[in-house]
């Protein structure tokens, strides 16, 4: 959600800024901006829509070798050329970028800015108008800002430049995740390394708390007392060409695609020479000691915490409860005397989860981050993380981040059951090998995908998905999947709980896409199949090679029991990307939606 990039060095910054916001379109937004600075004063190019708008307003007219730059998700005013950042002072001394939500915005107008007109409804511009209404009062800038700072209530990573002193960079962020990086001629600021590997792969982190100057040569990071800070940088994992959707038209697709490589990745990364569990010593110990396990997520990672509870349960007797991050954040329930927190994360950097974090270390309780960036701040702040090592995720809607998720938490389970005597357990590392057969089975069979996208949701208005036990988990991410990129009107629900209600809705010719995958609830689910059509539903039957019929649409190759979510989720990716593609939606980048959700 939002993304900065900043450059000061030798270099034209304008296609420098422009490359880093075209890396960060996954994160999500609607208007986008730069500021250069220029021999007297910083230029602004703004544009509500994509970058391939701003990209042809600025057409060669900027020329600078340091700028700050902006992606813009609308939460404070809607999306339009004034609200994109960058934000100006009034004299137009200072620009700055921002990214979060300030929450006393309003009262530190109120309180400050009353004879200061406003040219935007954010709250972004509140803070750029602040450190000047200081500098006024005789502060430096670096005072002004430290002291705007200690004002601010909230998310926020904000980048600062003074057309006074155009070799400098002020930076700091509190909640929202951002990086300084030393490149070989300039340094540069991003909130996500990848949208500034074309200059360098070499990034600091940087902390809450922290007031951080960027010059051509150097990376100053003081704590807001001006204490000096150390801090080793780090070399981000990537190369630029990881980030790139090479013959494929579509970042999902590709990411579709990619699967099966990220569960043998895994089986890699979390097996030993003996091809058992290769697992923190300490991890294991604090699993085996939770008396109950509490995920923490959001979205499809929350459903990727269902499937994690019913394997974890079912393998290693260990009692789960799943939560959505949001809601737990201000109405947790009672808590068991030793639990362990396990927060689930694509990002690392999702506000509602950081939020039940703080909180979580604050009564002192172990908690453990599943998330694919390892440096990120759920990563950082809990007591330990597993990597999902899924690569770059680009497309909004997630795919190979949701399986790589299900897959590290089937590794855990069996480790668990295994550290508790359970020897009969299943064995994850050697059954997600033959999931990753049963995926790329899956992800060839793209023709019969796209036919059934055509058949049942061409000029539907909405569908249903049901399934039972471990099947319901998936079907609610199928719905989301489809909802998210077709803007198709879609729900997932308990085959039982159809006739609690759900049926009223079904009408003629009406789409119902059924799973079945588990055995001792096969006949049941076709139950609830037959009773939509009988009431005119168009049904889709999707089953595993043990529990097919004749005439269901798809038959997935078999996979253990508890594995089947990650291969009964490969046709509903396929058909939910198929849909929006032939509704004219553009499938990575879905209208409202943010990759990486940063405020609460």
């Amino acid at each position: 959600m939002c993304g900065i990039v900043g450059y000061i060095g030798e270099q034209q910054v304008p296609e420098l800024l422009l490359r880093g916001l075209e890396k960060l379109e996954y994160r999500g937004y609607d208007s986008a901006g730069i500021a250069v600075v220029g021999e007297t004063e910083a230029e602004l190019f703004k544009e509500k829509g994509r970058i391939a708008t701003l990209r042809k307003s600025i057409n060669g007219k900027a020329e600078g070798t340091a700028g700050i730059g902006h992606t813009r998700w609308a939460t404070h005013g809607p999306p339009s050329k004034e609200n994109a950042h960058p934000h100006q002072s009034t004299s137009g001394r200072l620009t700055l970028v921002h990214n979060g939500v300030i929450e006393n915005f309003e009262q530190l107008k109120e309180e400050y800015l009353g004879e200061v007109e406003l040219a935007s409804d954010t709250d972004t511009e509140v803070i750029v108008q602040l450190v000047e209404v200081f500098m006024n009062q005789g502060d430096s800038v670096k005072k002004a800002f430290r002291k705007t700072l200690r004002l601010l209530k909230g998310s926020f990573a904000i980048a600062l430049i003074d057309n006074e002193d155009k070799d400098t960079i002020y930076v700091a962020k509190n909640k929202s995740p951002l990086l300084a990086g030393y490149g070989e001629d300039g340094n540069v600021v991003a909130s996500d390394s990848m949208a500034m590997l074309h200059v360098t792969k070499e990034f600091v982190e940087l902390m809450d708390g922290e007031v951080v100057t960027v010059t051509r040569d150097n990376i100053e990071i003081t704590t807001l007392d001006g204490e000096e800070v150390t801090r080793d940088s780090f070399t981000a994992e990537l190369d630029e060409s990881d980030t790139e959707k090479g013959t494929y038209a579509h970042y999902m697709l590709k990411e579709i695609d990619e699967q099966p490589f990220v569960i043998r990745n895994i089986i890699q990364k979390y097996q030993d020479e003996n091809h058992d569990i290769k697992l923190d010593p300490e991890v294991r110990e604090a699993l085996n000691e939770a008396d109950r396990l509490y995920i923490i997520a959001a979205g499809t990672s929350y459903h990727a915490g269902l499937v994690g509870k019913e394997v974890m349960e079912k393998v290693a007797g260990k009692p789960v409860e799943v939560h959505i991050a949001s809601e737990f954040l201000y109405n947790a329930p009672i808590v068991s005397e030793n639990p362990l927190f396990i927060f689930i994360s694509q990002s690392g950097e999702t506000a509602d989860s950081r939020g039940v974090l703080v909180n979580v270390k604050e009564q002192c309780h172990k908690a453990l981050t599943i998330t694919n960036v390892p440096g990120s701040t759920l990563s950082r702040e809990a007591d330990f993380t597993l990597h999902t090592y899924a690569g770059p995720e680009i497309a909004v809607a997630s795919t190979k981040a949701y399986t790589a998720q299900m897959a590290v938490l089937s590794i855990l389970a069996m480790d668990a059951a295994r550290s508790q005597g359970y020897e009969d357990s299943f064995n994850a590392i050697q059954e997600l090998s033959i999931v990753a057969t049963a995926m790329e089975t899956l992800c060839d069979q793209k023709d019969e995908m796209e036919m059934i996208a055509r058949d049942y949701l061409t000029d539907v208005r909405n569908c249903f998905f049901i399934g039972r036990a471990l099947d319901y988990h998936v079907v609610l991410e199928g719905a989301l999947k489809l909802k998210e990129i077709s803007y198709i009107q879609a729900e997932g629900f308990a085959g039982g709980e159809l006739k609690h209600g759900t049926i009223a809705l079904i009408e003629d010719k009406t789409p119902v896409i059924a799973v079945t995958t588990q055995e001792h609830v096969n006949l049941n689910i076709r139950g609830n199949v037959q009773e939509v059509d009988a009431r005119g539903a168009n049904s889709c039957i999707i089953s595993m090679e043990n529990t097919a019929k004749n005439g269901d649409q798809i038959v997935l190759p078999k996979v253990h029991d508890y594995l089947t979510p990650l291969a009964s989720v490969i046709p509903l990716q396929l058909i939910s990307y198929f849909a929006a593609l032939h509704r004219g939606c553009d499938v990575d980048k879905p209208r409202n939606l943010a990759k990486s959700v940063t405020v609460e």
